[in-house]
């Protein structure tokens, strides 16, 4: 088959930083069988063309995206014609994806991947903040051939609003982050690890006060917080405001490489996000052995109880609490983490790529 996938951004050429792994994951996967063109909206600020991982990188750049977006895809289907257009995230990339496969009379199919059906106004996140938004996704949406979300949540999300979707999660390169079975925690402070961008629906302010909360009782832990830090050091100043100086440590970005011996040395992962479709990163980390507690979002609110703790958004009380109770009975957390484990390796990277290329040869048949 010979596939176009659109695509906000995550595909930088050197394939290190400015990535998502996710992308990266399928990307390579669907491209061992396949011919793979990836149209990414802006990755770079000027139009470019590379490979990456054995496909085709599009980077469309400045100035009037969609309609530049939509020929370039038309264009390379002059060349040799496109089975399916399949958008990651929807919004942009399901426009561009959806109006291009209609004009080559192709199977489009949009993915959700992050905020799309949400709004959340009091920090001016998701994708249905305003009615143009919606009244665009809900001519999308309907129009694709298929649409496949990462989680149960997102699933109930598109049910809500009458779309027919599938779960379809977006699984981790077993090759390049290989499993490590669960460890028992070694003595001393607890290891805890946080890994996102500093950001507001990452609610980084109730993992701090959960911390606090936990120092308060006595709780021995170090954290370190890894991602970018999009807020100007306002993480910091509450770190400092809660007297957790001491107990937790910013790191920035790391690559995939250098996040590894720190997830390696974690007993345990806690997040705190306002929404989610995944994040792969709780996936990630179920690879490397280390179970996760955290909010009811994506994969942790249908994980819960069984391969992770999940407690209601917004509430540092109920974290700090699921954070005690996991590193204060080791039995219960090496439960998490292997049915966590079972789950991500079950749902890795090639499952996920299987699943894609299954659909889209249900939609080749015909009719």
């Amino acid at each position: 088959m010979k596939l176009a996938l659109v695509l906000p951004g995550g595909v930088d050429r050197g394939g290190e930083e400015r990535v998502i792994p996710a992308f990266l994951a399928l990307i390579g996967q669907l491209a061992r069988r396949h011919e793979v063109h990836v149209f990414v909206l802006r990755q770079e600020p000027k139009p470019a063309t590379w490979m990456l991982r054995g496909a085709t990188v599009h980077n469309i750049g400045d100035g009037r995206q969609r309609l530049r977006a939509i020929a370039a895809i038309l264009a390379e289907h002059q060349r040799g014609a496109f089975d399916a257009v399949q958008a990651i995230f929807s919004g942009t990339c399901s426009l561009v994806a959806i109006a291009a496969a209609k004009l080559m009379r192709r199977p489009g199919l949009v993915h959700i991947a992050g905020g799309e059906l949400i709004a959340l106004p009091a920090i001016r996140y998701g994708g249905r903040q305003r009615w143009v938004s919606r009244a665009r996704e809900a001519v999308t949406l309907r129009a694709a051939a298929a649409v496949t979300a990462a989680s149960a949540p997102i699933l109930a999300s598109l049910q809500a609003l009458g779309i027919e979707a599938q779960r379809l999660p977006l699984g981790v390169d077993l090759a390049a982050w290989p499993p490590l079975p669960p460890r028992r925690r070694a003595s001393g402070p607890a290891r805890l690890l946080h890994v996102a961008s500093l950001n507001r629906v990452k609610d980084q302010p109730t993992s701090l006060r959960a911390l606090a909360a936990l120092a308060a009782q006595g709780v021995a832990f170090q954290m370190d917080i890894v991602g970018v830090d999009t807020l100007d050091g306002e993480m910091q100043r509450l770190r400092h405001a809660l007297d957790l100086d001491a107990q937790v440590r910013f790191l920035g970005f790391k690559t995939q490489r250098e996040l590894r011996p720190l997830m390696e040395a974690a007993d345990l992962l806690v997040m705190s996000s306002l929404h989610e479709a995944g994040p792969l990163v709780l996936l990630e980390a179920a690879v490397a052995g280390v179970p996760t507690v955290g909010t009811a979002v994506g994969h942790l609110a249908e994980w819960s109880p069984a391969a992770a703790l999940a407690v209601p958004v917004g509430d540092h009380a109920a974290l700090a609490g699921a954070v005690r109770q996991v590193l204060e009975d080791e039995e219960l957390r090496l439960r998490l983490a292997h049915e966590a484990q079972r789950r991500a390796v079950d749902e890795d990277a090639v499952y996920t790529a299987e699943r894609f290329e299954a659909l889209y040869r249900s939609l080749l048949k015909p009719t």
